[in-house]
């Protein structure tokens, strides 16, 4: 019996002496989709096999909101999406660590004008981004649509029911898209144009994955999206094209090292290998076709590849995170409350624009057309105008603590009233439309 229990003790020590000892679990929260997460951590875990990485998906808004509310030694160990405003919420709570030494030196300091990693040191950029359009060929082609070049486009009424976009609340991709809209047109005309656009949307998805599925598969002809969904579709061989309309910005997506974290030394070696050359080249996967903070000439792209550091020459928008990050949850707030859940509303009066607009191009009539401006007016207007976008008092009302009885009962009270003042509009919108159209029948 005791030689049976030596020799069952030799065996397990042997097998505990062959085996790599586990290091620490890397815990990573992203709201990047399973396609990139899984083929990191395969490729990383199978270069560190005594490292573990678990992938905890949530979006942007949903990601901050978890490592702050958690305690030090609790937190996730990694921070890792595509807005660059949501790193800067993290890094101005001290929710980041230094990360500086980490950097991969062959990337060079900027992407156009903007610097690939924080000044400060606080997160690192890992991929590049810009914000466009993708649309199904299919789909266009069985409904005679045009192909859309620019944002403005998409206001047209041949486009009315084609086009689909989430919500900058659900998505911090969507946000940066927003505010690259908000950013190159400026305030008030960037969300007449987004009002316009929403109008003519089939749908506001409740995530962001839900556009991209929804063109590659035809449910719509054309998405509002940041440029990796539209080049995975189109390289992964759905009837899918993208395009960078002028209005864009190209800025970095970015990974960051939480303080307070539970196994920081892992989640660094994971941090450094997403900014290898060879956790670069993992880019180029068709499931995840993303813009790498490589130079294309250190890396082995597809024939044809979107070269990031070309495009944001060509880009109108100097994109700014700090005003980003200062009116975030304003934006929000806005889009939901005026497009979200009035998304009923507002498509019935821009529907009714464009009839009374098709029926005064074959029959003029001076008091319909005042009619319809007047319709355009009511419809296509933010609920805030720029002037108290640029309040300071105000936008620090939207980054106070809701938890604050008196703070929430202010946010509220302005939500409420952005709500119950866009259904109002889009109602009036819609009689003056149909006032116009009884005068050119």
């Amino acid at each position: 019996m005791q030689q049976t229990s030596i020799a069952l003790a030799t065996v397990l020590l042997l097998a505990a002496l062959s085996t790599p000892a586990l290091a620490g679990t890397v815990t990573v929260v992203t709201s990047f989709p399973k396609e990139l997460t899984q083929a990191y951590k395969a490729a990383f875990e199978k270069a560190n096999p005594t490292i573990k990485v678990e992938i905890l998906n949530k979006n942007t808004v949903q990601g901050i909101a978890y490592v702050r509310e958690l305690p030090v030694g609790q937190r996730p160990d990694i921070f890792w999406a595509s807005a660059p405003d949501a790193f800067e919420v993290l890094a101005g709570q001290n929710l980041l660590q230094n990360v500086a030494d980490l950097a991969n030196k062959a990337a060079p300091a900027k992407v156009g004008a903007y610097p690939i990693n924080s000044p400060q040191g606080l997160y690192l950029g890992q991929a590049l981004a810009g914000y466009g359009l993708m649309w199904n060929t299919r789909y266009m082609a069985a409904n005679k649509l045009p192909a859309p070049k620019q944002w403005a486009d998409l206001i047209k009424p041949v486009y009315f029911g084609h086009v689909a976009m989430s919500s900058p609340s659900r998505s911090g991709t969507t946000h940066l898209t927003v505010e690259t809209m908000l950013q190159g047109e400026g305030w008030d005309k960037g969300w007449n144009q987004l009002l316009q656009i929403a109008g003519n949307s089939a749908a506001i998805t409740e995530r962001s994955f839900g556009v991209p599925d929804g063109v590659n598969n035809g449910q719509f002809g054309i998405g509002l999206v940041i440029d990796f969904f539209g080049l995975a579709g189109k390289y992964s061989g759905f009837p899918v094209e993208f395009i960078y309309p002028d209005v864009t910005a190209v800025v970095p997506a970015n990974i960051g090292l939480v303080a307070g974290g539970k196994n920081p030394s892992e989640a660094r070696q994971f941090i450094s290998f997403t900014v290898s050359t060879e956790g670069q080249q993992l880019l180029f996967d068709p499931k995840i076709s993303r813009l790498p903070i490589l130079p294309p000439e250190q890396l082995k792209a597809p024939a044809g590849y979107p070269n990031p550091f070309e495009i944001a020459k060509r880009a109108k928008v100097a994109f700014n995170s700090a005003l980003s990050e200062s009116r975030y949850n304003v934006v929000s707030a806005m889009f939901d409350q005026a497009i979200t859940f009035r998304i009923k509303d507002l498509q019935a009066a821009t529907k009714a624009i464009h009839a009374a607009e098709a029926a005064l191009a074959k029959k003029p009539n001076a008091q319909a057309a005042a009619l319809v401006k007047q319709a355009r007016e009511a419809a296509f207007t933010p609920v805030v105008a720029s002037g108290m976008a640029g309040n300071k008092d105000f936008l620090a009302l939207f980054t106070a603590n809701k938890k604050e009885a008196s703070v929430n009962k202010q946010i509220t009270g302005l939500e409420d009233r952005w709500n119950s003042g866009a259904r109002d509009n889009y109602n009036r919108a819609k009689t003056l439309a149909e006032q116009a159209m009884g005068l050119v029948r």
